[in-house]
C-alpha cells in the first residue's frame, strides 16, 4: 500500500484575502508576484501626491536581531554607524561582502529591546544569511520576521493625519527618521517615518493575524490603496534605487548614491577598506543619476538602454525609466560615468535603432514634501 503524503499548501500572503474583495490586478516582477494597481494607477499615484496613498509591502524582509553584542556584530557587517543609533531611531545601511559590492540595501531601526532590519523582498534570504552566520558566535540572536508580520505603507501629503487618526497622535507626531512602538486593538504595532516616494510616509508592522483590520481602519480614514505601478512612478520621480533593477551586487556600495547609508568614520566592516579608499580618493568610476527625456514622448526607454555622450563615447546606460506625470516626460534613472555627472550634461540614449536626447538633472526628479524642510533634497 502507498503512502498517502499530505501536501501543505502554501501560505497566502496577509492580505490576499483584502485584494482579491477590493479587485487587485497582480502581475510578476523581478520573480516576486505584487499588486499592481487596483484598477486606476494613475488615481493612485495622484493620491500619493495629494492625499494619501495605502501600499501592501509585506513581501519586503523584515529581520528581529538582539542579544548583548547584536551592536557589535551589527557594526561589523553593515556600512553605516549601529553604535551611533539610539532607541527609537532608524538608519538607512547597506550590507556590502568583502569586495565592498552591495549585497542589499536596508533600514536597521533601533527597539526598546532589538533591532529591526527591513530589506526589499530580493534580498531577504541574503540579509537572513549574513545574520545568521553570526548566531553561534556570541549573544547574537536573529529571527526572521518576515512571514508572521505584514508592513503596511501610507505614503503622502496627509498621512500623518491618517495614521494619526488611526493609531494614535503620538504616532503622528514622529519625527522623520524615527521609530514608535504603539498598541493598537490588541496587537503591536511598529511605526518608522519613511518615505518611499519622496512624499511623507509612515510604514506599519503589524503581527499578520492584523493587517486585514489595520488596512480597513487606514483606508477608512483616507487612505488610497495603491499598488507597485504607482508606486514604480514615484519612486523613480524620487531618485531611489531598486536592487534588481538600479542597483546589484555588480555595483561597490557608493554606486548607488545613498552616501547617507554609509558611515566613514566608524571604523572596521566587512568590504570597508574598499568603500573607504573610493571615497577618500574622492569619487566612484560611475554612479546612480537622473537623466531627463528631452523629446515629447510618453514612452519610456528602455531598460538596459545605452547611454552616450555627444560624441558618441560609452556613459552608462538606463536602469528604471516611467512617464513622470510631473515632469510631463519621460525620466529614468541611468548608471552613469564620472565624466558625464554633471547636471546639465547633455547625453543620448539608445531608443528602437535610433537615438533619443537626454540631459543629466540632479535627483529627486519631483520634490515632494519629504523634501520641502530637508536640506540637499535627498529622499
Amino acid at each position: 500500500m502507498s503512502e498517502v503524503v499530505e501536501q501543505t499548501k502554501p501560505r497566502q500572503p496577509p492580505l490576499a484575502e483584502t485584494q482579491r474583495r477590493l479587485g487587485a490586478r497582480v502581475a510578476e516582477r523581478d520573480g516576486l508576484t505584487e499588486v499592481t494597481h487596483y484598477g486606476d494607477p494613475a488615481s493612485e499615484y495622484e493620491a500619493v501626491r495629494a492625499g494619501a496613498g495605502l501600499f501592501d509591502l509585506s513581501a519586503r524582509g523584515r529581520v528581529e536581531v538582539a542579544g548583548g553584542e547584536a551592536v557589535m556584530f551589527l557594526n561589523g557587517l553593515v556600512t553605516n554607524d549601529v553604535k551611533a543609533l539610539a532607541q527609537g531611531e532608524w538608519m538607512a545601511a547597506a550590507f556590502p561582502n568583502a569586495q565592498g559590492r552591495l549585497l542589499a540595501q536596508a533600514r536597521v531601526a533601533r527597539r526598546a529591546d532589538s533591532f529591526l532590519i527591513d530589506t526589499e523582498a530580493p534580498t531577504r534570504a541574503r540579509v537572513l544569511q549574513s545574520l545568521e552566520r553570526f548566531t553561534l558566535a556570541g549573544d547574537f540572536r536573529v529571527k526572521d520576521l518576515s512571514e508572521e508580520t505584514a508592513e503596511l505603507s501610507v505614503q503622502g501629503p496627509r498621512a500623518a493625519g491618517i495614521v494619526g487618526a488611526v493609531v494614535g497622535a503620538e504616532a503622528s507626531g514622529l519625527a522623520r527618521g524615527r521609530v514608535f512602538e504603539s498598541g493598537w486593538r490588541g496587537a503591536s504595532v511598529t511605526l518608522l517615518r519613511a518615505t518611499h516616494t519622496g512624499e511623507d510616509g509612515f510604514d506599519l508592522v503589524v503581527d499578520s493575524e492584523h493587517a486585514a483590520e489595520l488596512w480597513e481602519a487606514l483606508t477608512q480614514a483616507g487612505a488610497r490603496p495603491a499598488g507597485g505601478d504607482a508606486l514604480e512612478v514615484l519612486r523613480v520621480e524620487a531618485g531611489l534605487p531598486r536592487y534588481g533593477a538600479d542597483v546589484s551586487e555588480a555595483n561597490v556600495v557608493l554606486e548607488a548614491g545613498q552616501d547617507e547609508a554609509v558611515s566613514f568614520t566608524k571604523g572596521c566592516y566587512v568590504g570597508q577598506e574598499i568603500i573607504a579608499r573610493i571615497h577618500w580618493r574622492g569619487h566612484v568610476a560611475k554612479r546612480l543619476a537622473g537623466l531627463l527625456m528631452e523629446d515629447d514622448s510618453r514612452e519610456p526607454a528602455a531598460r538596459d538602454a545605452r547611454v552616450v555622450s555627444a560624441e558618441g563615447r560609452e556613459a552608462g546606460r538606463v536602469t528604471s525609466s516611467v512617464f513622470s506625470p510631473r515632469a510631463g516626460r519621460a525620466v529614468a534613472l541611468g548608471l552613469v560615468r564620472y565624466d558625464y555627472l554633471t547636471p546639465g550634461t547633455e547625453l543620448r540614449v539608445e531608443s528602437g535603432g535610433g537615438e533619443r536626447a537626454a540631459r543629466v538633472v540632479a535627483l529627486p526628479f519631483v520634490r515632494g514634501g519629504w523634501h520641502a524642510d530637508r536640506a540637499g533634497g535627498e529622499a
